[in-house]
Parts: structure tokens; sequence; C-alpha cells
């Protein structure tokens, strides 16, 4: 950085001070005629701007007056300006305005400066334009700072909330502020966190969404690392190329929902499924929540199990006797062959019955966990007949 400029004759200063609006007025008409993003702005924020470069001229003739001051500590540029100012324009249009202020101030140092001194003028203004370009970077990154960690408290309110499945006015009010509010084909995806800081947990974790072109938010919830994620086309695929966030162990995705007010339902089936997951030690990670239905139903989920029972157990019941018959005797009998001799068929009737079992709820028998799986929901609906089970436990009049 070139020394501070040598202190400038009172007529330098007389006719600086002279001229001071003049060049705010024409710093202004340069940005007008210069920046089509200045002409797009609003009338409001082109009125901060003026006032920003009004008073950067203001500060420059008070420095320049007494140039043995510190210029970083004097300028104040940006504080007549609102914060939200930072959010309407950028660093580099902020540095734009800059530039185009010194250009003005510049151009006339020749008719402004006392005769002989338009060097120590032109020096002055390099140096103060250097001091308001870092002035400008500070107050952005402040700004910046702060932005992140207040987006980073809402962010870890909206999950909270998620979790606790709230859908109340403040919820909505921090969706919105987030820019989530219109985000649909929602998930929730749960696993175990990672070791390393929080923040930069959930940072990484919400960079890795955006490299796979979908919204992200995170939270880390005691050993667990909880995300939702929004505008997911394929929830395995996405989850897949993101498995790395997340710390070892079973990693369970939630359906998907249509808007994050429904992302409590997609968050609840994530965190029973990764509460059950060790249940099934050869599950796929990440694995979807539906395919833990079972382990979640054994695991106390009044919801996995009613869903089971529906899913299973009614399209069964509803088609016809055979099929449920056939379901129970081959899981009794555990294989084709023996199923058939039991129902007195031919071994291919009980394959056709299978592929009717597969087409109607989505199961197929010849696998394990799938077989485990219906198991679990046919077993379930019998407990759900208490009127059945209640008379089969009544004693009889013998008995009493």
């Amino acid at each position: 950085m070139s020394s501070v400029p040598v202190q400038a004759s009172a007529a330098t200063l007389r006719r600086l001070e002279r001229q001071a609006g003049a060049l705010s007025t024409a710093a202004a008409q340069r940005m007008e005629a210069g920046h089509d993003w200045y002409r797009a702005l609003s009338a409001e924020d082109r009125s901060w701007i003026g006032l920003v470069a009004q008073a950067g001229i203001g500060q420059f003739i008070s420095w320049f007056r007494d140039p043995t001051t510190t210029p970083a500590a004097t300028i104040d540029v940006f504080g007549s300006a609102p914060r939200e100012l930072t959010r309407s324009i950028s660093l580099r249009q902020t540095l734009d305005l800059v530039r185009t202020v010194i250009d003005v101030v510049e151009s006339h140092v020749d008719e402004i400066a006392a005769p002989g001194e338009e060097a120590e003028l032109r020096a002055a203004v390099m140096h103060y334009s250097r001091e308001i370009a870092f002035a400008a970077a500070q107050v952005y990154a402040g700004a910046a700072e702060a932005r992140g960690a207040w987006d980073a408290r809402l962010e870890s309110l909206v999950v909270d909330a998620i979790l606790r499945g709230e859908a109340d006015d403040a919820m909505q009010s921090r969706v919105a502020a987030l820019g989530w509010g219109s985000v649909g084909r929602i998930v929730a995806v749960a696993g175990e966190a990672p070791s390393g800081a929080e923040s930069g947990v959930v940072d990484a974790l919400r960079a890795e969404a955006t490299r796979r072109g979908v919204e992200g938010l995170a939270a880390v919830q005691g050993h667990r690392l909880v995300a939702v994620l929004g505008h997911v086309e394929d929830p395995l695929g996405t989850v897949s190329q993101m498995q790395a966030r997340w710390g070892p162990g079973p990693i369970v995705v939630g359906p998907v929902v249509p808007h994050v007010y429904a992302a409590g339902r997609s968050a609840r089936a994530a965190l029973s499924g990764l509460a059950a997951a060790r249940a099934w030690p050869e599950a796929p990670r990440p694995c979807l929540a539906d395919e833990l239905l079972a382990e979640r139903a054994v695991n106390g989920d009044t919801r996995a199990q009613n869903a089971l029972v529906e899913r299973v157990h009614r399209p069964l019941t509803t088609s016809g006797a055979s099929l449920l018959e056939t379901a129970t005797t081959y899981l009794d009998a555990g294989g084709l062959e023996a199923t058939a001799r039991l129902l007195f068929v031919h071994p291919n009737t009980v394959r056709y019955r299978l592929r009717r079992i597969l087409a109607l709820t989505g199961y197929d028998l010849t696998t394990p966990h799938e077989a485990f799986t219906v198991r679990i929901a046919l077993t379930l609906a019998l407990l759900q007949e208490p009127r059945r089970w209640r008379r089969l436990s009544e004693p009889t009049d013998r008995e009493a």
C-alpha cells in the first residue's frame, strides 16, 4: 500500500467541499448509465446506494482534511444503509459502486485540486479507494456470517419441528424464511452422525445435496444425523450418492411426501426404521423405511403394524380364501412341493398363487426377508382380531 498522502492545502479542501454534491450526482448518473443491475434495483435501493456514495465522498473529504488518521477506523460509509441492502446487491456490485465513485472523483481532480496539488489529490483518492473496498468486504463478511448463523439456527428449528410433527405458524414463518415454502417431493433420511463438529457435518451434507441437485436441510440430533431433502426424484439413488456424509451403520430413507409440512410422516418412518434396522443385519445401505416394516412392527411401531396388515392381510382376504391359505401354508411348510401336497393341488397352482400374492402385496414369499415380512403381517392380523380371540379364550360350560 502506498504511503499516506501529504496534507492538502486549504484551497483544495474548499474546492473539494464545494464539489461534493456535484460529485455525488455525477456518480449516481454514471451508475445509471453504466450498470444494468443498478437500473434493475427498486427506487428505494437506488436511493440507499446514492446515500452510500454521498457518505463515501463526505468521509473522503473528512479524511483528506487530516490524512494522518487511519481510514479503516473512520470509514463508516455503509453504516448509512440497512443491512438488507447486502441482500439486494452483491459484493462485486458494491465494488462496482466504489470504482464508479472513484472514477468520477478522479475525472474531476484537475478542476478540483489547487494548482500543483493534482498528484497529491489523485494519490489520496487511490489510497482511500483501497480502504473503502476493504470496508465493503468487511461489511459483506459480517453480514454473511450473521446470516449464516441465523440460517443455521432456523434450519435446526425447522428440522426439530419436523421430527416433532409440528406445523404451526412459527414453523411456517421459518420455512418461508429458508425458502422452503414451495419445495416438493421431500424425504427424510436418518443415520448415524459422523465424527466432527456439528456445524461442519451439517454444512458438508448441505453442500453435498446442492451438488446432487436437491435441496437440503440437516441437523445432528444426539448421535443421529437427520436430513430433509427436497425436489428428490430418486430417493435411494440420491442418498446412495450422499451416503458418505453419514457415519457407519444403516441409513434409512422415509417415504416421499408432497411438501415440508408433511415431512414429519417421512421423518417418523425414517427414525423408526433406523431404530429397528439392527434386526436386519443384511439390510442394504441406504434402505427404504418401507423395507423395514416388519422390523419396525416388531419394535412396537403401530403405524408399521397397521401398514403391514393393510398391505398384506387385507388384499389376501378380499381376493378369496385360497391365496391367504396358500400364503399361510407356504410359510409353514417352507417349500413349493410341500405346500402343494398339503393343499392337494398341483405345484403349478402354487406357483400361480405365489405370483398372485406378489402382484397383490408386493412381497415374494420365495425371498427370505419378504417371507418374514408377510409372516409378521399375518401374525399381526390375527392379533388385531380381538373378538375372534376372545371367543377362543372364553371358557366353555364344562370348563366353567
